[in-house]
Formats: structure tokens, C-alpha cells, sequence
């Protein structure tokens, strides 16, 4: 138990320096996505820094997993992570959105190192994590493919296709986690067009899910130690997150979905996040 409670607040250091390069990185450039990339803190955490496996020196090793982040504009927690794995130097991290960068607002695989797709246009990642799924199956491949969903982007017809897709080739080395912060650009999910009853939806396709607290290492963790032990069948970790999670001011906030924050606000949460031990 000591040596899990050493882990969990080794995780803990790792997501508290990601939503602060998150802060930095969006405040510097004026712009970009804030609260979806703060929901997920906790989630891309456990599988980049404990759960995937990867080879920073060797982007493309063919061993590795695969990650997809379909919700395309969260992609600052994602240049987070992997600068702090060693991508690219963190400083890089500045030149988020800038001309001629490797970060740009949305990711691109042709540009920067450990990116597997290029997103931005919502409703696909799990269509390619599919092929991935299937060609790694076809290849006799061990790895796995996680993909990270927005709930709001959950409400377009190319999802479902998609789960219905996974669950007919049985694609159980495939793991969608579904960052459902319950907001999108325009407002709360529910409001626009409602996603309930997930699990009965996804079940309905063929696949296994899983309901966690995504701010919560132990669950996130026990969900995917679960995930590999489910066979014939793809896997849905449904994780209830809050958008804007970790500074009080932008939790529940749909401001900060895409805007940036002032010296002033960045100041503020920087100093919020440095107390809260």
C-alpha cells in the first residue's frame, strides 16, 4: 500500500506540472483550448506516464502503443506530456499556435513527434484507432490503441459507426476513454443534445464499459488493469470529469473552452494549483 500511495503522488506532481504547462503554454499564446485539456489531465497521466508503452528516443518504435486524442483541440495536455517524456524540449513548448511551430492549435502528425494523428476534425479518431486496432490484430501486434473522446463530439453519427465497427471485428486490444466533462463549446451537453444512457448505447454496439471518477488515479488505473482482461470485445472507459478541473475559477466555466487567460487569471491559477497539495 505504501509503495501504490508513492505512485499515486508521483502521478499527482506529474498532472499538477501538465495543467501548469497547459496555463503557460495557452496564456503565451494568446489562444487555444483550456478547459478540455485540463478535464483530462489525469487520464493522459496514467497513460503516458504509466500505462503506455513508449519510446521517446524512438517515436515510431513499432512496439509502442497508440494513443489518438480525437478531441483534437485538447492537444495542450498532450504537448505537455510529451515534452515532459522528452519529445521535444519543454521550452517548445512557448511556441504553442506560432508560426512555423511543431505545436500547432490542433495536432499534426506529419510535425510533431509522438502524434499519431492528425486531429481537429471531430467525430474520426475512433474510426482510424480502429484501423490501428485491426491492422495491429492482422499484424499479430501486442500493442494496444487508446483514444481519447469528447463528449461532444460523441453527438455525431461517425462515433457510432465507428462503435458499431469495433464491436463487429471484436477489437478488444482497442480502449476508447470518453472525457465526459459534460460541456462543449456552446454549452452543457444535456442542453444541446443528450448523450444518455451511455452505457446502454455502447453495450448496445458491443462493447464493454467501464464508469469511473476521471480525476481519480486509483480508478483510472483499476479501469485499464481491468480493460486487459477483457476479451472479444472492445473496451469504453466512460470517465466523469470536470472541464476546467484543477483552478476554481474555470471549473464549469465554458469561458475558458477556448479562450485564454489574462496575466492576471494566469497568475491566479498558477498560485491556486502551487497550494493545492
Amino acid at each position: 500500500m505504501e509503495q501504490n500511495n508513492k505512485e499515486i503522488e508521483r502521478l499527482k506532481k506529474i498532472a499538477k506540472k501538465l495543467r501548469m504547462n497547459v496555463l503557460k503554454m495557452v496564456t503565451y499564446a494568446g489562444s487555444g483550448h483550456l478547459g478540455g485539456s485540463l478535464s483530462a489531465a489525469e487520464i493522459v497521466t496514467v497513460l503516458f506516464f504509466k500505462k503506455m508503452r513508449l519510446n521517446p528516443k524512438d517515436p515510431e518504435w513499432d512496439g509502442r502503443d497508440r494513443f489518438i486524442l480525437s478531441k483534437g483541440h485538447a492537444c495542450p495536455i498532450i504537448y505537455a506530456a510529451l515534452a515532459e517524456l522528452g519529445y521535444f524540449p519543454e521550452e517548445e513548448l512557448l511556441t504553442l499556435r506560432k508560426l512555423g511551430s511543431r505545436l500547432q492549435g490542433h495536432p499534426d502528425k506529419l510535425l510533431t513527434p509522438g502524434i499519431e494523428m492528425s486531429t481537429g476534425s471531430l467525430g474520426q479518431g475512433l474510426s482510424v484507432a480502429n484501423g490501428l486496432a485491426l491492422g495491429l490484430k492482422l499484424d499479430k501486434k501486442k500493442s494496444k490503441v487508446y483514444v481519447l473522446l469528447g463528449d461532444g463530439e460523441s453527438q455525431e453519427g461517425q462515433i457510432w459507426e465507428a462503435a458499431m465497427t469495433a464491436g463487429h471485428y471484436k477489437l478488444d486490444n482497442l480502449r476508447a476513454i470518453l472525457d465526459y466533462n459534460r460541456m462543449q463549446i456552446d454549452g452543457f451537453i444535456n442542453e444541446i443534445k443528450k448523450l444518455e444512457p451511455l452505457n446502454d448505447k455502447w453495450r448496445a454496439f458491443g462493447w464493454e464499459t467501464i464508469e469511473i471518477d476521471g480525476h481519480s488515479f486509483p480508478q483510472i488505473i483499476n479501469a485499464l488493469e481491468q480493460a486487459d482482461k477483457v476479451k472479444g470485445k472492445p473496451i469504453i472507459i466512460i470517465a466523469k470529469t470536470v472541464k476546467g478541473k484543477g483552478v476554481s475559477f474555470m471549473e464549469f466555466n465554458n469561458y475558458f473552452h477556448g479562450k485564454a487567460p489574462t496575466q492576471e487569471e494566469y497568475e491566479k491559477a498558477i498560485k491556486e494549483l502551487e497550494k493545492d497539495d
